[in-house]
């Protein structure tokens, strides 16, 4: 009866849970962020791509 009790009251294994719910929720943040990032970063270069194409001399 008392290890059920000392493990009820155990909340070591709660805090390891809590720990992990917060790591994986800011990693989803970071995914996020970095895919927007990303489409915007992409959409620059092409900008730049194409505005240097255009002004390019012909040879």
């Amino acid at each position: 009866m008392k290890f059920i009790n000392k493990l009820l009251r155990d909340e070591a294994g709660a805090t390891a849970i809590e720990y992990g719910l917060i790591a994986a929720l800011i990693a989803v943040a970071a995914i996020t962020a970095m895919g927007s990032l990303g489409n915007q970063l992409k959409a620059t270069f092409n900008t730049t791509s194409s505005a240097m194409t255009a002004a390019a001399p012909s040879a």
